[in-house]
């Protein structure tokens, strides 16, 4: 998430009642070498490197001094970044930390398929706002990965500054403050779409349009669609993890004929049962050989792999060619996914099927999940 956006702060809801803490017996746990963690980074999960670095830096906390340094900043801020964090740390603990957490976002940034400029995607903060006053008051804090929403479970696993794991349920409040580790969503979304529109292009889609397309001049501006409100039902996120990370894939035929895939980003479009009016253009026209177009509306969960996810989509377009008319690619692009990615990665939010260049009004999701208001703007050349 952004440094503007709560780290997923719903983990265990509203109402929070003090419950007991179940160690798990015989679980100190100890860290692996910087050495080992660099190695073994780079090939884990997204999930497997966040519950790592959780254990890290747990026992990192074991430093009072550096303990005092992360409280602070925990308190000062909704989320931090944890590259930063170590990187400007005085206590020894954290300046040791540093280098593993360098370690940590570089296997993230492989994991999710990012390129090397992706930098820190690591973020810490706590697991809900009812916790600052028990941190404040001096509390000992647990820290854990953020929650996967992929298997059912109704427990997670935060550590001690010994290494001892501890069983907490996701509905309801341990009696001590909990740091969550997590990724920047927001971050790794905008990341990530690039990675799709750099692949799709290497393969000979989404090439640039003809300066003077669909009829208009280059002084004449372009036509487009705008969203002018959009509502989601339900945004696929379980709500022990807060904010949603949505981004949409435009597609439609290119110029030249081609399938093409535009991606567009909606850090705005966070909440569900909540309005939004940004204002956003979807379609710009002058790409397009057909005045049609679809949406496919996502959702990032954690372990997306973005250029996977571009491969995939890449080799089901390329297969596709222009019959003369125009024809749907929603169900094309849904299937370039791979059935084991409807778990913890990009879930699917909605779609909009043949969303024309005269769209105007409320136009409702095939899913039935969702609606938004477009109209035709024009967008005049400076």
């Amino acid at each position: 998430m952004s440094t503007s956006t709560p780290l997923r702060t719903a983990l265990i809801g509203v109402a929070l009642a003090a419950t007991a803490l179940v160690p798990l017996q015989g679980t100190a746990l100890a860290a692996p070498s910087g050495t080992d963690t660099a190695a073994t980074t780079a090939s884990s999960s997204v999930s497997g490197i966040e519950d790592a670095t959780a254990l890290a830096l747990a026992r990192s906390l074991a430093d009072p001094d550096w303990s005092r340094e992360v409280g602070r900043a925990a308190l000062a801020a909704d989320s931090v970044g944890l590259g930063t964090l170590a990187g400007d740390a005085t206590a020894s603990a954290g300046r040791k930390l540093a280098a593993r957490i360098t370690a940590a976002d570089r296997g993230v940034a492989a994991a999710k398929g990012l390129g090397s400029g992706a930098g820190s995607l690591l973020r810490l903060g706590l697991a809900d706002a009812s916790m600052r006053n028990r941190l404040a008051s001096g509390a000992a804090p647990l820290v854990a990965a953020a929650p996967s929403d992929d298997d059912g479970a109704t427990t997670f696993t935060a550590y001690d500054s010994r290494g001892a794991a501890h069983e907490l349920p996701l509905d309801s409040a341990p009696d001590r403050p909990v740091y969550l580790v997590d990724i920047d969503g927001a971050k790794a979304v905008a990341e990530g779409l690039k990675v799709i529109d750099k692949t799709l292009e290497s393969k000979g889609l989404n090439l640039p349009a003809p300066s003077a397309g669909a009829g208009l001049s280059a002084a004449s501006g372009i036509d487009t669609t705008r969203i002018d409100s959009v509502r989601l039902g339900d945004v696929e996120e379980p709500f022990f993890k807060g904010d949603a990370e949505i981004f949409t894939l435009v597609t439609g035929f290119g110029k030249d004929g081609k399938p093409r895939v535009d991606t567009v980003e909606m850090p705005y479009l966070n909440k569900e049962d909540t309005t939004y009016y940004p204002g956003q253009v979807l379609v710009n026209w002058s790409d397009y050989k057909y005045d049609m177009a679809d949406a496919v509306m996502m959702e990032d969960d954690g372990d997306t792999n973005y250029q996977a996810l571009a491969k995939a989509i890449a080799a089901v377009l390329l297969t596709i060619t222009d019959q003369g008319a125009y024809i749907p690619l929603v169900d094309a692009l849904l299937n370039a996914i791979p059935t084991n990615w409807w778990t913890d990665d990009p879930d699917y939010v909605e779609s909009w099927y043949t969303l024309a260049r005269s769209s105007s009004g409320q136009r409702n999701g095939a899913a039935g999940n969702g609606w938004m208001t477009v109209s035709p703007y024009h967008v005049p050349e400076l």
